[in-house]
């Protein structure tokens, strides 16, 4: 599979990538690229990103870890276990600060290379036939009845988590209220959701919502779904944690039209210990092949390049490596 997506990668890049290939080799540093497993939007961004920046570091200096996730990555960075990594910026900001979200660690040495890579809404989709049976599609009220709720969502490790129990703590639930009352949390890899809710074995599932996302897009075209807005007391909670609220989609078969959810957003950390000249070259062949990343994944064609360093993009500091090239274009003063 990773020998294929390879060769796609590089017809995509065709009449991008030389542009940035011709700088000047960077000091020699391997770096490893933290992502997710392989088939997600990030794991491709990760492996389009290695076949950018190989050249200018090096054959066979850099690999890209296919696992870890939105809450894990900063972390993997934090230990030293990746130089670099893709993080939702709600989570860089989370993990830089100490946020309870963290359970008492922290990652004071992450810096920002590039954000506003794309949107990353966490939304709440639902059977349409619990929804009936309910006869609300409101969450709170949903919450609020007393009656059983199986919720499903990712194992620890995805952004999707955390928010949920934000979202349901907002809306006087949570995840210990939802089983005393005789629903349940359940929890599977992307590759098993789709099942869980053919089966009928949950009847809420909540995740992050990206254009293309294939679980969510297996979900929609084989079952009945409905897609919730989130109430405003919970829209209230996640900006007071970091996430924007807005709306998502239409992306998805019976959806009519935009939702509202939270956007995590997303951005390219680094630890404070990869070198001035490293970080400088990954920021300038990702800002410089933006198109390159559309072309491999349609979660990355809105970005916009100018906006890359913006505190609401990144989140936490930025690498000195990353503010020099953001300086060298003019978009910082």
């Amino acid at each position: 599979m990773l020998k294929n997506l390879k060769i796609n990668i590089r017809m995509a890049m065709i009449g991008f990538a030389t542009l940035a290939l011709t700088a000047t080799v960077a000091p020699a540093q391997d770096v490893r690229i933290g992502a997710m497993r392989e088939g997600t939007s990030w794991y491709v961004f990760a492996a389009t990103l290695e076949q950018l920046i190989e050249p200018i570091l090096g054959d066979n200096s850099v690999e890209v870890v296919a696992r870890g996730g939105g809450v894990a990555n900063p972390m993997v960075v934090q230990a030293g276990r990746a130089e670099i990594a893709l993080s939702n910026t709600a989570t860089a900001v989370w993990a830089f600060t100490g946020h309870p979200a963290y359970e008492g660690a922290s990652a004071p040495d992450i810096r920002a290379l590039v954000g506003g890579l794309n949107s990353v809404y966490v939304g709440v989709m639902a059977r349409q036939s619990f929804l009936d049976e309910m006869g609300t599609n409101d969450l709170g009220e949903i919450l609020a009845s007393g009656e059983p709720v199986r919720i499903l969502m990712k194992p620890a490790g995805s952004s999707a988590v955390p928010t949920a129990e934000m979202i349901l703590e907002a809306l006087g639930s949570s995840f210990e209220a939802v089983r005393e009352n005789g629903g349940d949390i359940v929890q599977v890899g992307a590759p098993q959701i789709p099942a869980v809710i053919r089966d009928g074995s949950a009847d809420i599932y909540i995740d992050t919502m990206i254009p293309g996302h294939p679980t969510i897009t297996e979900v929609a075209l084989t079952n009945d779904m409905a897609y919730l807005d989130l109430p405003q007391a919970a829209l209230d909670a996640l900006a007071e944690n970091g996430l924007t609220p807005g709306t998502w989609g239409p992306w998805f078969e019976g959806q009519d039209g935009p939702t509202s959810g939270g956007n995590l957003g997303t951005v390219l950390i680094a630890n404070a210990s990869l070198n001035d000249e490293t970080a400088y070259q990954i920021t300038r062949a990702l800002i410089e092949n933006a198109a390159a990343m559309g072309e491999a994944h349609a979660a990355w064609r809105r970005f916009n390049p100018e906006n890359a360093w913006q505190p609401e993009n990144v989140g936490i500091p930025l690498h000195p490596g990353a503010e020099r090239y953001y300086r060298e274009r003019g978009w910082i003063e």
